[in-house]
């Protein structure tokens, strides 16, 4: 079951979206200040955010532009406002969608469940899937189970977003391999690397504080200078120093 935090200051309107977004597999908590928006996406961590625009504490916009710099996932405005010059600025600040609130029930979640496939499990651009027999990675001390979307490092459970997941599984499904930030991008938000999108290098130094690699010097996930990411697959044998 897939997981949205959702940011409305209206109860009613966020109770009614979540109620209809419950019967679709779907949970979603509502928050209903923009301030105390951070502190619940941290806590949930949610496979994808919708944000109103206008909130208390902190408004939609600025609030997608600040949790860009360091979440992955998709965003999506959800707003009142019809504007051309918003849903630019939205697109602009790193939403992955604008969806007007006057939208039918039915096509709003089939615009979710979109944002939400992005970021299933995906290999390279260029690379043919891997067969479907194949559930479970094990490197080292690290497994991987994609059935139960489960890592364990060392005997111990690591918990990981849906995004963090499926980027993790990316990048171990190819080990020893280079794997482009376009390759990556497109996969996991359905857009081309534009050369000034940070969000996989945040999604990536997320990843390597979870897996317990080292900031300065990862050494389990590797960074190929002006190319791209590499996982390590000899570097899950000895706990990280």
């Amino acid at each position: 079951m897939n997981r949205i935090v959702f940011v409305e200051d209206e109860p009613e309107v966020g109770e009614l979206i979540a109620a209809y977004l419950a019967r679709h597999d779907i949970t979603v908590t509502v928050e209903t200040r923009g301030d105390r928006a951070e502190a619940l996406i941290a806590e949930v961590n949610p496979d994808l955010v919708m944000l109103d625009i206008m909130l208390p504490g902190k408004d939609g916009m600025t609030l997608c532009r600040d949790l860009r710099s360091r979440w992955s996932g998709p965003i999506v405005l959800l707003t009142s406002l019809d504007s051309d010059m918003n849903h630019i600025l939205a697109l602009e600040l790193g939403a992955s969608d604008y969806i007007l609130k006057t939208t039918p029930p039915a096509v709003l979640l089939a615009r979710l469940r979109l944002h939400l496939r992005q970021t299933q499990p995906f290999l390279r651009a260029d690379t043919p899937p891997a067969p479907r027999t194949q559930k479970v990675l094990r490197f080292g001390a690290l497994t991987i189970d994609s059935l139960n979307r489960e890592v364990t490092l060392f005997a111990g459970q690591i918990a990981l977003s849906t995004a963090d997941f499926d980027l993790l599984w990316a990048l171990a499904s190819q080990a020893g391999e280079i794997l482009h930030r376009d390759a990556l991008l497109k996969a996991l938000r359905g857009v081309s690397y534009d050369g000034l999108d940070r969000s996989i290098d945040v999604a990536i130094s997320r990843l390597r504080k979870k897996l317990h690699d080292s900031a300065s010097e990862p050494y389990r996930i590797k960074t190929i200078r002006n190319k791209g990411y590499l996982f390590a697959p000899q570097a899950w044998d000895t706990p990280s120093p």
